[in-house]
């Protein structure tokens, strides 16, 4: 007997059904993206492991999906690499490409690549797939869809305040009132771990402040303490674990706070801007709110930083993050190209809308009409009448067979079709057809030759 087959952990498959409410998802955050003035392009799902490596931090660079060469991948090893059995130093002799981590390092390759033909400042967004090798769980993939917006060659804080009503757009287009949009600043950070004289370890601050969440303050300060970082100074920052008040209430408090810092003076007036220019224009339902524990632990940003929490009635991580980097293209030999962009986490927006209900009913009628099938004649009539609805616009479709007519309209309820059309040897010789609608069983009788009432109807709803 042939194995049965199965499916990499942290993989899925998508019904019909998915795969409309995902596309519902896209379909939203694309208008809003086009909307926002931002151009679409795609990149490779795999780029050459130094494009990747060393871009996200350790932590990030184990969870990168290396690809072995093709060939004799272990032809370009010599022995005394193969008997020490290092996996790094063999990795970078047997694999030189690597499946994409995210978004947003591909898309410096791609502005270093293409910046003699794009007009600054460029908005771009992109959706496609993405892998890291993570421990599956809920709301956590292994293979998984980004939805990323961004905007290089530009150093306004007026980019960051337009990402927050695009959040703030988006969700509140899905139905998603009331999400909460964290902000914090980079440079806030680095001030901190200068007056707790932590400056030098700002990297091993942020990485274990960025687990606040999941490790909570105890987890923190020992990990901590692990990277070196002694224990009067995780005293001193201590108490922002738990920083309450309103937003104007935390940016005084980080003021005085950070006051011999120039950096982290310079973050505060930064997130002060910002909040204030929010305040000013308003948001139709999210709200926006400083987290000054929001570390983000990518290398890359140098500013501000955003996340976004789902409603408090759903168990589930962030659903968007994003945030400035100064010099990401720097890395690519293109410098002073200010970038700031934004992600939005879709498998995690499917889950959050699929749990409260907010998809809209619609989406499960990927047919509007079905034909029945009664016969060689009676289909070629149906045929025809198809294809006319198809024309207008119209989700239709024949039966293939002239099965049982019980078999077939089991398959038009099992397909949530609301309209079943009837031609049977009466309606062919009277040039009719019968609209039957599935919830209420009325039926109605159009003439087959000029059907436009009926299409009429359909459209109108």
């Amino acid at each position: 007997m042939a194995q049965k087959p199965s499916i990499p952990k942290g993989t899925r498959d998508f019904t019909p059904a998915e795969v409309a409410k995902r596309n519902y998802i896209f379909d939203v955050t694309k208008r809003h993206f086009e909307t926002f003035g931002f151009q679409p392009i795609e990149t490779p799902s795999f780029e050459n492991s130094e494009t990747l490596m060393g871009k996200y931090g350790d932590e990030g660079d184990r969870l990168i999906f290396k690809i072995l060469n093709s060939g004799d991948y272990l032809n370009k090893v010599d022995d005394a690499t193969y008997t020490t059995k290092n996996s790094t130093s063999l990795t970078s002799k047997i694999s030189e490409k690597a499946l994409r981590y995210d978004l947003t390092v591909p898309f410096a390759r791609y502005v270093v690549m293409h910046h003699n033909e794009i007009d600054f400042p460029f908005k771009r967004y992109q959706i496609q797939p993405v892998w890291r090798a993570d421990r599956p769980q809920k709301g956590r993939f292994r293979e998984f869809y980004q939805c990323d917006a961004d905007v290089v060659g530009a150093d306004s804080l007026l980019q960051e305040v337009e990402f927050i009503q695009l959040y703030d757009a988006v969700f509140t287009d899905l139905g998603l009132d009331g999400v909460d949009i964290k902000i914090n600043n980079r440079k806030i950070l680095a001030g901190i771990a200068e007056v707790i004289g932590a400056k030098d370890l700002l990297i091993d601050f942020t990485v274990a402040l960025d687990k606040l969440d999941k490790i909570g303050a105890e987890g923190v300060k020992k990990e901590m303490v692990t990277k070196g970082i002694s224990a009067d100074s995780i005293a001193e920052v201590e108490p922002l674990f738990s920083l309450s008040g309103s937003n104007s209430a935390k940016v005084s408090t980080l003021k005085e706070l950070l006051s011999d810092s120039e950096e982290g003076s310079k973050g505060v007036e930064e997130l002060a801007y910002i909040f204030e220019t929010v305040a000013a224009l308003g948001l139709q339902s999210a709200k926006l709110s400083i987290d000054v524990t929001l570390a983000r632990g990518l290398n890359y940003y140098t500013g501000a930083i955003l996340e976004v929490a789902a409603p408090k009635n759903v168990d589930m991580g962030s659903i968007g993050g994003g945030g400035r980097y100064d010099d990401l293209t720097g890395i690519f030999g293109l410098k002073d190209v200010s970038g700031v962009g934004i992600s939005f986490g879709l498998d995690r927006i499917y889950l959050v809308l699929e749990e409260l209900g907010l998809f809209p009913d619609t989406l499960d009628q990927s047919l509007q009409v079905l034909c029945l099938n009664f016969g060689v004649k009676e289909a070629m009539a149906a045929l025809k009448l198809t294809t006319s609805l198809r024309k207008s616009g119209i989700k239709a479709d024949l039966y293939p067979s002239d099965a049982k007519i019980q078999k077939q309209f089991k398959y038009a309820n099992n397909r949530n079709v609301p309209y079943v059309i009837l031609i049977g040897e009466k309606e062919l010789k009277g040039n009719s057809f019968v609209v039957k609608h599935m919830d209420s069983g009325d039926q109605k009788s159009y003439d087959l030759k000029n059907p436009d009432d009926f299409i009429q109807q359909l459209k109108n709803g």
